[in-house]
């Protein structure tokens, strides 16, 4: 499903690297013990700058809400309408949500609450691999 493919920049770089290696890191900071997702130069909550580290995590997580697109203006995406697009709340790192397809999930068939699983797939532009969640079974 994904066709976007992300171009990293110095403060997300490591970020899309570590999709590259399947494997999920969130910016957390040393400080103040809290994640943030998307990076940030300076923690959003105590502003160390010095403290930011990046720490993986599982992937582990469930649908916390999840929305149909029926209408996109990316013309990329039209081909795939309707689709859905889920909030992944991680397990491993509060606070923190993430975006979802949910490959393999009919539309508007989405569990609210299910366990998901953790899937990175290729975007076709660049070979960027993005991190994607399936409904555990």
């Amino acid at each position: 499903m994904p066709k976007q493919s992300p171009v990293a920049d110095d403060l997300d770089r490591p970020f899309w690297d570590a999709c590259n290696a399947e494997r999920l890191v969130i910016q957390h900071c040393n400080a103040c013990g809290r994640f943030q997702h998307p990076p940030q130069p300076v923690c959003d909550s105590c502003g160390s700058a010095a403290q930011l580290v990046w720490r993986e995590v599982s992937g582990r997580g469930t649908i916390y809400s999840y929305g149909v697109v029926y209408d996109t203006p990316i013309s990329a995406l039209q081909g795939d309408q309707p689709y859905n697009v889920a909030v992944i709340e991680l397990a491993d790192a509060p606070g923190i949500n993430m975006m979802s397809h949910l490959p393999g999930t009919p539309v508007d068939e989405v569990p609210i609450g299910a366990p998901v699983t953790l899937i990175f797939e290729v975007t076709p532009g660049n070979g960027q691999k993005v991190p994607e969640w399936r409904v555990a079974r």
